[in-house]
């Protein structure tokens, strides 16, 4: 009886032994099906943020471009108002030389606005803010001043 027991107990140590591999085996494919879940997970993350970045990026370009249109509409009209003024004032004594200097400066300002746009005058603020920082600065802390003076509630 003895040799009995000692092969029930061998084969409940194949048993247990099994079980403990049948164990390693399933935590091993749970292990791996979490690892292609998260990696899934991670792809479609992925491609949701570069789906959102390209639309993002489609706006911007969307909205820079009516910006420019726009810009160039203004330009266009500031053209059509200068040609209006020297239409309709006189071309001689005082009031003639202003209309004119003032219908000459709407018309060189619509031209720029038309070749240059908002790029254009960005790169002239860029470079007179470079070539003259010491004023720029200047004028920007007074119209900070103003904006603050603009801004705040009297008592």
């Amino acid at each position: 009886m003895a040799t009995s027991q000692r092969d029930k107990m061998e084969n409940m140590g194949h048993g247990t032994a099994g079980v403990a591999d049948q164990a390693k085996e399933t935590a091993s494919d749970m292990g791996s099906k979490a690892k292609e879940m998260a990696s899934d997970a991670a792809s479609k993350a992925r491609d949701m943020a570069s789906n959102v970045a390209q639309k993002t990026g489609d706006a911007a370009n969307y909205v820079g471009r009516k910006a420019e249109d726009a810009t160039s509409a203004v330009g266009s009209g500031m053209k059509s108002l200068a040609g209006t003024i020297r239409e309709h004032t006189p071309n001689q004594g005082a009031l003639g030389s202003a209309s004119t200097a003032v219908a000459d400066t709407l018309e060189s300002g619509g031209r720029y606005l038309q070749e240059h746009g908002l790029r254009g005058i960005g790169e002239d603020m860029t470079r007179l803010i470079k070539n003259n920082p010491i004023p720029a600065m200047l004028a920007g802390i007074g119209i900070g001043f103003l904006i603050a003076r603009a801004t705040t509630s009297r008592s």
